[in-house]
Order: structure tokens, then C-alpha cells, then sequence
């Protein structure tokens, strides 16, 4: 088959990888729009169960891709500056630029073709190719393109973002909650390599203007926050990549493909990094693409239909699950007042999808702090 892939992310290039590696006779293009090399971006985060699915679908890149991973066993919940553990949260961190060049160098290494700097704006200079993957992140020019029948859904949430980095290592990720003059400030942190660690700040936009962020040039708002987490950051200060406040905007489409055209990743679907699934979820995408393709061959209905009914379900699951974590966020000025480690019990309970047996089995020591404290146990 001539495949045709628009968008040089995880989605698009694994999707590649397997498709090249299981018949090199498909003729594979990726069209990206960034140079090659470009340096957006920071660490990713991966659970123990998402890196189970990379190694069933190809054990020998999944050892690639790990070898220089960032692993940790416990998460830690900062409130009223108390340190909460979370054992048994398993966790692997990679700089994303790492990621993205691992995949390039696996698909050029099985004859994946690249065009960098390359913007599709029209899918109709792509008419040549059998299949046509949108992998173009969440503002996809494909969905757009097509909008009428992938029918898109967007929904703007209301708190706001800064995505820094900095030399300060948090070995295990971290959910660091601190109260100000202002509102609340909420830092996501993680060691993604031997010297870096990415410093996601979240702050609801009353907050966000009550301190002045709305009017501050970003080198004044990296510094404000360094204030705010200067604690958090000891003698380390926040490192700026295109650092901008932006808003969470939640996609989803009614209709996954269209004629030879289906859509994969954050083009699809967007899955909030509250849950640190988005990546996850664009390889998963990728790996249940490549199967339904592989089973059916040039018969793309077939593969679509058969693409969807691997993913449509677990897709909208972790909607579901993203949305109430972000009611969780969006509302966590009404729990400031909670003990610290109910208050870590409480987020670790935000998306319905863990229970109290679940952390008791997970953690039988926190459920004992928890239980101690509330006065409550479950039988």
C-alpha cells in the first residue's frame, strides 16, 4: 500500500514503524511540519501498564525505548507542604525530543520516508495514496480539512497552564498544591532525564488574574512562579520552551474516518495530561490501526470499522475519566481545608476508576494513615 501519514508524532510514526516492519513493501510517507530535530517540548510520562502494550506490540523497540527511561515505584502528593506517599504507582519518564528521535531513527531504519517542513494543507496534493492518516496533533488541518464529516467536538475547560522545565529533580512524580495571596497554584512534576524535570503549572484563570498573570510577559510570569514554588524548586529556577498560558481544549470526533482518510492520536481524540494518557493512548491508537489495517489489507472500511470497535470504547472511557479528574482540579480550592493524606485519598479517587480496595492493595500502608485518621475502613 502507498500510505500517506500527516503529522511526525508518537501516533503517526509507530503506526509507521509497524506497518513498515510487518511488510517493507508498503510505500510509507511522513509529512511533518516542524524541521527535523525540533526541540518542543519536555518529558512524557508513562504507567507500567501503558509500557506492557508497547512491549506486546514490538519487544524490540520497546527495549529500545526504554533503555534510557526514568523509572520510579511510588507518586507523592504535596499539600500544607507534607510530603504524602503513593506506593505502587509505577511510572517511566523520557524527554519527549528522545522519544520523538527514538521513532525517527527505528522508521528510517526500515525505510519510512520523512518530509519535514512540510505542511499539508490540502489532503488533495496526498491523492496518490491508498490510506491517509491524520496524525496532526489537536489543531489537525485534516479534521479540519474535513471537518463536515468527522463532525469534531471541542470542549474549552477553564484553567489555565505553563509548561516549564527545570534542573530541580523530582524523582518521583509530583503533584506539589500550594496556597497564595492569590488562589491556588498547582505544580505536575517529573525527572524525565539524569538532569531535567518538567514543571507543568496549573492555576484557575480568577486566580491567574488575581496575581497579574493575564498582563505579565512570560520571562515576568516564569518569574512570579518561581516565587510560588520557590520551596518546591530550592536553588533552582524554571526553564522556559515556548512556556505560554494556554487553556485545555478536550477534542473528540462523532465519525473516525472518511473515504481513504482516518484519523489517530490527538487529532481523534485528546486525552488530558492530568492523567498522563496522551501519549499512551496515540501509541494504542497506533497499534490497534496497524492491526485492523494488517487484517484487512486495502478493504478500509473494514479496517476502519474494525479500528473502531478496538478503541471507540476504551477512547471514551478515558474521556469520561479526564473529565471528572479536571472537575477534580477545577474544584480543588474546595478541598485546601482536607489533612493531607485525605486529601491525597480524595485525588487518588477522582476519576471513579480506582476504588478504596484498589489502594489498599496498591498501598495497604497509606490505607492505613487514611483509615486511622477518618475513622473509616472498608470490610
Amino acid at each position: 500500500m502507498k500510505i500517506a501519514v500527516v503529522g511526525g508524532g508518537p501516533a503517526g510514526m509507530y503506526f509507521s514503524l509497524l506497518m513498515k516492519k510487518r511488510d517493507a513493501s508498503h510505500d510509507i510517507t511522513v509529512y511533518e511540519q516542524n524541521p527535523a530535530g525540533a526541540t518542543y517540548g519536555w518529558g512524557v510520562v508513562f504507567s507500567d501498564v501503558a509500557l506492557s502494550f508497547l512491549k506486546q506490540a514490538d519487544a524490540e523497540f520497546y527495549q529500545k525505548f526504554t533503555a534510557s527511561h526514568e523509572r520510579c515505584d511510588y507518586m507523592e502528593v504535596v499539600h500544607k507542604d507534607v510530603h504524602v506517599q503513593l506506593r505502587n504507582n509505577h511510572f517511566s519518564r523520557a524527554s519527549r525530543i528522545d522519544l520523538l528521535k527514538v521513532l525517527q531513527d527505528e522508521c528510517k531504519s526500515v525505510g519510512v520516508n520523512f518530509k519535514f517542513d512540510t505542511r499539508v494543507d490540502d489532503i488533495g496534493v496526498l491523492d496518490e495514496a491508498d490510506l491517509i492518516v491524520g496524525a496532526d496533533g489537536a489543531n489537525s488541518g485534516v479534521r479540519t480539512q474535513f471537518a463536515e464529516h468527522f463532525k469534531p467536538h471541542f470542549e474549552k475547560r477553564r484553567n489555565k497552564f505553563a509548561w516549564y522545565g527545570t534542573r530541580q529533580l523530582f524523582h518521583a512524580v509530583s503533584l506539589i498544591f500550594r496556597e497564595t495571596e492569590h488562589g491556588v497554584f498547582i505544580a505536575h512534576c517529573y525527572q524525565y532525564s539524569k538532569d531535567l524535570s518538567t514543571f507543568l503549572i496549573e492555576v484557575d484563570p480568577d486566580t491567574w488574574k488575581r496575581a497579574g498573570l493575564d498582563a505579565m510577559s512570560d520571562e515576568d510570569s516564569r518569574r512570579f512562579c518561581e516565587q510560588v514554588f520557590a520551596r518546591d524548586l530550592g536553588s533552582n529556577g524554571l526553564l522556559s520552551n515556548r512556556s505560554t498560558w494556554f487553556s485545555a481544549n478536550i477534542v473528540s470526533n462523532e465519525n473516525w474516518s472518511y473515504k481513504n482518510i482516518v484519523l489517530l492520536g490527538d487529532a481523534l481524540r485528546t486525552v488530558h495530561f492530568s492523567l498522563g494518557s496522551g501519549t499512551r493512548m496515540a501509541m494504542q491508537d497506533a497499534i490497534a490501526l496497524y492491526e485492523a489495517v494488517n487484517l484487512h489489507g486495502k478493504d478500509l472500511p473494514s479496517a476502519f470499522t474494525h479500528f473502531e470497535k478496538l478503541r471507540r470504547t476504551s477512547s471514551a472511557n478515558f474521556q469520561t475519566a479526564a473529565a471528572r479528574s479536571l472537575d477534580w482540579y477545577e474544584s480543588v480550592d474546595r478541598k485546601m481545608h482536607l489533612d493531607p493524606v485525605v486529601f491525597a485519598y480524595d485525588y487518588m479517587r477522582r476519576t471513579g476508576r480506582v476504588s478504596h480496595e484498589d489502594l489498599k492493595e496498591r498501598d495497604p500502608g497509606f490505607i492505613a494513615r487514611y483509615e486511622a485518621l477518618t475513622g473509616e475502613a472498608v470490610a
